[in-house]
C-alpha cells in the first residue's frame, strides 16, 4: 500500500480546537466483530462495551512545558521545541527560526537564562543550557506545545486538560490524546465493573505530528519514541489472558509500547526505543481491542488503525464520521475498535 491510499477528505472545521467542557463528554464511533460497520455512541458508553477480566492499559507519560520562545545574538526570533531531555541542562530539541543556527551560538531566553547550540543531529539540534536546567526553564518559561493543528496559542486550561488524569512520568511533548476522555468518574465505574488496569509509558515526541514524506511506505524512516514496559505491566496482562479477559489499549502509543515489547513474539520487559512502524499487513500480538482518537491523512497512526481492524473498515469509518461531524484530532471524539480477525 502507498500514503495516497490513507488520504482523505476532511473539512477544517471539524478539527477540534478547544476541549469539551466534560472531559468524558465525547461521542464514540465503534467498529467490532462480525461487520465492523460504524456504530454511533458515546464514550459515556464505554464501560457497556467492556467486561469483567478486561484489561485497560494506559500511558502514563506527562507533556512537557517544552516549547520555549527566545532570540539569537542577531535579535532573531526562535521558537524551540524540546524533544528529548538527555542531561539536566542537554536536551535534543526542535529549533525554528529565520536562518538555522550555527553550532556555538547563543539563544537568550528571559530572566538572563540561555541556551547553547552544541551541534545539529539531523532534524534535531543538541542544546545546552546556560544559568539553569531544563527542567527549571520549563517550569518557569515554557508553554504546553499544543498541535500544529490546533489554532491558537496554548492557554492556563490546557494546563489540565492537555494531560490525562494519571499522567506521572514526564517527557512527552504531545498528550496521548485517547487518554483525555477519561475522568475519575469513568475510571471509578470500570473499576466498580471489575475492568483490570496496567500502565505503560512512551514519551510521545513531535514526529508524531510529521507527515510521511514518501509514498512507498517501504522506504519511510520511522521516528523513534522512548518507551517503558515494566515486568508488572506484562505480568497484569498475562493473568487477564488467563482469566479469559481482552487487552484493550488506550490510544495508540500503548498499542506501539505492547507490540514492541513483544516484537520477538513474546511479551517481555521493554525499555528504550522503538521505530515500530504499523501498517496493513502486521500481526497483532497483543492487543485485542483499543480507544483512540481520529488520526491525521496519511499518518502513520491512520497506517496502524487500518492494520488493526481492516484498510476498508477504517476508511468507511472516516468517511462517516466526517459524514456525521465527529471533532477530529487531539481534542475531538474517540473510536472504540476491536481487532480483526481476533482470536
Amino acid at each position: 500500500m502507498r500514503r495516497s491510499d490513507f488520504h482523505y477528505d476532511l473539512p477544517p472545521d471539524l478539527i477540534a480546537q478547544r476541549p469539551l467542557a466534560e472531559r468524558a463528554g465525547a461521542r464514540m464511533l465503534m467498529l467490532e466483530e462480525p461487520a465492523f460497520a460504524p456504530r454511533d455512541r458515546m464514550f459515556a458508553d464505554l464501560p457497556r462495551l467492556l467486561r469483567p477480566n478486561d484489561l485497560l492499559v494506559f500511558n502514563n507519560t506527562r507533556v512537557m512545558r517544552a516549547r520555549l520562545y527566545g532570540r539569537k545574538e542577531t535579535g532573531g526570533q526562535v521558537e524551540i521545541l524540546v524533544e528529548r531531555l538527555l542531561e539536566p541542562d542537554e536536551a535534543l530539541a526542535h529549533v525554528r527560526a529565520s536562518k538555522s543556527p550555527k553550532p556555538g551560538s547563543r539563544i537568550d531566553l528571559a530572566a538572563g537564562i540561555g541556551l547553547r547550540v552544541m551541534l545539529r543531529e539531523g532534524a534535531l539540534y543538541r542544546l545546552r543550557a546556560l544559568g539553569a536546567t531544563f527542567a527549571e526553564i520549563m517550569s518557569t518559561q515554557g508553554h504546553i506545545p499544543l498541535p500544529p493543528y490546533i489554532q491558537r496559542p496554548d492557554e492556563f486550561a490546557d494546563e489540565a486538560r492537555y494531560q490525562t488524569l494519571y499522567a506521572r512520568r514526564e517527557g512527552a511533548v504531545a498528550a496521548p490524546t485517547a487518554g483525555l476522555h477519561f475522568d475519575a468518574a469513568m475510571l471509578q465505574r470500570l473499576d466498580d465493573l471489575g475492568v483490570g488496569r496496567a500502565e505503560v509509558t512512551l514519551h510521545v515526541g513531535a514526529g508524531t505530528f510529521q507527515p510521511v514524506r514518501v509514498d512507498d511506505l517501504d522506504r519511510h524512516e520511522m521516528h523513534a519514541e522512548w518507551l517503558d514496559v515494566d515486568a508488572e505491566a506484562c505480568a497484569r496482562i498475562e493473568t487477564a489472558r488467563r482469566r479469559g479477559g481482552r487487552i484493550v489499549a488506550v490510544g495508540t502509543t500503548s498499542v506501539r509500547s505492547l507490540e514492541t515489547a513483544a516484537a520477538d513474539g513474546q511479551l517481555k520487559p521493554y525499555r528504550g526505543d522503538s521505530r515500530l512502524f504499523i501498517r496493513p499487513g502486521y500481526r497483532f500480538r497483543v492487543v485485542d481491542a483499543m480507544v483512540t482518537n481520529f488520526h491525521l491523512p496519511e499518518s502513520t497512526l491512520l497506517m496502524l488503525v487500518a492494520a488493526f481492524v481492516g484498510y476498508q473498515p477504517m476508511m468507511n469509518a472516516y468517511r462517516h464520521a466526517v459524514a456525521e461531524r465527529y471533532r477530529f484530532f487531539s481534542y475531538g471524539d474517540a473510536m472504540f475498535l476491536a481487532r480483526q480477525g481476533r482470536d
